[in-house]
């Protein structure tokens, strides 16, 4: 019985490191590429230098784009932490029965096409009292809705895993109120589901281009807006900016990952 299944598991392993080496390809040809010096007419590149890497973290601009995605990202990221948890608490152990609306109500972001909704947007915002084309307080409220099927939903996953009404009944009979039980109870059985949600919700708006390039543009540029303005540049410098990025996103992952990981 294990002769038979070696060589099915040996092909399964080929298969596997095939499509991971079929998806890591592009990937390593833009590295070469951002450290060549150049790479034209041959097959490897004439030598290596990292000098793009350089010029991309020396640039003033890039580096303000940079720090202005962070900033719009988590903004968004706070606000809808702020929101979403307590709406979360409340529907599920007080109106459970209004999950299926919500349900509904949260997927409402994503039938709507991005470039019509900034056409809307441009057109409620574009002046008048509450005039926030170009500013970053518009991204922020974009991203926020943007974040909120990504949260709602892997939050009411942990929720409903955790089983919160045992739980909530648990923390009454020992002397907690309902809010105290919230924040030193649930809040803390929450984690793994907030930091999935952060992550998949992070990972999505650092990499949104239509909502900043329609509703900010240059007056507030964000990294993808950055790197679309580029694309005229240097292909090396282009590459060296894709890899940047790349590499902070994998940073940024596996930060989550050592934080989502259950302590001992």
């Amino acid at each position: 019985m294990r002769a038979e299944n070696k060589p099915a598991a040996l092909y399964h392993r080929v298969v596997v490191w095939l499509l991971f080496l079929i998806l890591l390809l592009p990937l390593a040809a833009t590295l070469l590429y951002s450290l060549s010096t150049s790479w034209s007419a041959t097959i490897l590149p004439d030598g290596l230098t990292f000098k793009w890497y350089l010029a991309l973290w020396s640039d003033a601009r890039f580096l303000a784009a940079f720090g202005q995605s962070l900033l719009v990202c988590l903004g968004a990221l706070l606000l809808a932490v702020v929101l979403i948890l307590p709406l979360l608490f409340v529907v599920h152990y007080h109106f459970p029965k209004l999950d299926g609306v919500m349900n509904i109500l949260i997927l409402l972001p994503f039938a709507v096409p991005p470039v019509v909704s900034s056409v809307g947007l441009l057109q409620v915002y574009g002046s008048g009292p509450l005039a926030m084309v170009g500013t970053p307080w518009i991204l922020i409220g974009c991203y926020f809705t943007v974040a909120l099927p990504f949260m709602y939903r892997a939050i009411t996953n942990n929720l409903q895993a955790i089983n919160l009404r045992d739980l909530m009944d648990a923390a009454h009979l020992l002397g907690a109120s309902t809010w105290k039980a919230a924040f030193l109870v649930v809040l803390p059985n929450l984690r793994n589901g907030l930091m999935v949600s952060l992550f998949l919700s992070f990972s999505f708006l650092f990499g949104e281009f239509v909502f900043a390039n329609l509703l900010v543009g240059t007056r507030y540029e964000t990294l993808q807006v950055y790197l679309n303005n580029m694309r005229n540049s240097s292909g090396h410098f282009n590459s060296a900016l894709v890899i940047s990025y790349f590499f902070f996103v994998l940073l940024f992952t596996w930060a989550a990952t050592r934080l989502n990981k259950d302590k001992p």
